[in-house]
């Protein structure tokens, strides 16, 4: 179980896009980096195929560090805990003790 998962919104807390929010894309556990939604926008040159007929230059997220992004609770960038409740491990918010699952 991680910390953060997709659908999640999370705040940016450095780099280039720090303080920006989105939703969570993609989660790659092996290398410990996120896509979030609109953040790290990098250019891409794309050749024609069945996709994309026409080809050309668009723009898509690019994956950033895991250590990078808070877990937002109520408005708030916040840490993420584990906690065993009637025998489950759920993510707690730290500043809270909400539990956010």
């Amino acid at each position: 179980m991680h910390k953060i998962k997709r659908d999640d919104l999370v705040k940016v807390i450095a780099g280039k896009d720090r303080d920006k929010q989105g939703k969570v894309l993609h989660v790659d556990t092996k290398n410990n980096r996120v896509v979030v939604e609109g953040v790290n926008m990098i250019t891409k040159h794309v050749k024609p195929g069945a996709g994309n007929p026409q080809g050309g230059i668009v723009q898509k997220e690019a994956a950033l560090d895991i250590s990078n992004v808070m877990l937002v609770v109520d408005g708030k960038a916040t840490r993420v805990g584990f906690e065993v409740k009637d025998g489950k491990k759920v993510r707690v918010a730290k500043a809270t003790g909400k539990v956010i699952d």
